[in-house]
């Protein structure tokens, strides 16, 4: 990655022309060919980029300036125009082994498989991943009376996610061993349209606190 902070002004030129007066901003030129151009605030968002393949032409103008011609696919076209260099470093930041998410569906999964009792009084797991015709239930339990209990997990319940649940109940019910099945729909919240909709289907609703299941104290953990 090469980082240049300067004082420039850049001009852009495609489906529609746009210009940045000058000022000092940084330059990001990425490994993947891409540039953007970003001010002090913001927050991530550039003031102009171009997306790669790009191509960067580095030169100086009438005044001896340096100038870079950044040209896009479709002819798109960035002018920069550097004023003032304060810094130019390149740098290899190696490889990007990609952003590991902290409490994804697959680890809510995995933490509520290990405290059943927070999905229900007395369940017992069965089985993590119970496969079906049409793919795996998240969690297969059993409740105090032995009764099996399909549970679908989800970060976010919604309408789909009650679907789904009722998808896998329609197969689980045709296994002898098991039917009857019932279903309760975990997330760290659903919405209002869902809960109506899993109370029409005699779904169970259950909201969880994830930090809390993680052992990091909380006030709140709401079941209904």
């Amino acid at each position: 990655m090469r980082l240049v902070i300067a004082r420039c002004s850049v001009a852009y030129r495609g489906k529609l022309a746009a210009h940045l007066p000058s000022a000092q901003r940084l330059i990001l030129v990425k490994a993947d060919g891409s540039i953007s151009i970003h001010s002090d605030d913001r927050a991530y968002k550039p003031l102009n980029w171009m997306n790669p393949p790009c191509s960067i032409a580095e030169s100086t103008d009438d005044d001896g300036l340096p100038r870079w011609l950044v040209r896009g696919k479709g002819g798109d076209e960035l002018e920069i125009t550097i004023e003032d260099l304060v810094s130019d470093s390149a740098h290899d930041l190696g490889p990007e082994p990609g952003l590991q998410k902290d409490g994804v569906e697959a680890h809510l999964q995995a933490l509520l498989a290990e405290r059943c009792e927070v999905i229900g009084e007395g369940f017992q797991l069965v089985r993590r991943e119970y496969p079906t015709d049409i793919g795996p239930v998240d969690l297969l339990c059993r409740d105090t009376d032995g009764v099996a209990v399909a549970v679908e997990v989800k970060r976010r319940g919604e309408i789909d996610g009650v679907e789904q649940l009722t998808r896998y109940l329609g197969f689980l019910n045709k296994d002898p061993r098991l039917s009857p099945v019932r279903g309760v729909f975990v997330a760290e919240q659903i919405k209002p349209q869902a809960k109506v909709l899993a109370a029409d289907r005699g779904i169970a609703c259950v909201e969880v606190d994830y930090d809390e299941l993680r052992g990091i104290e909380s006030s709140e953990l709401r079941l209904f």
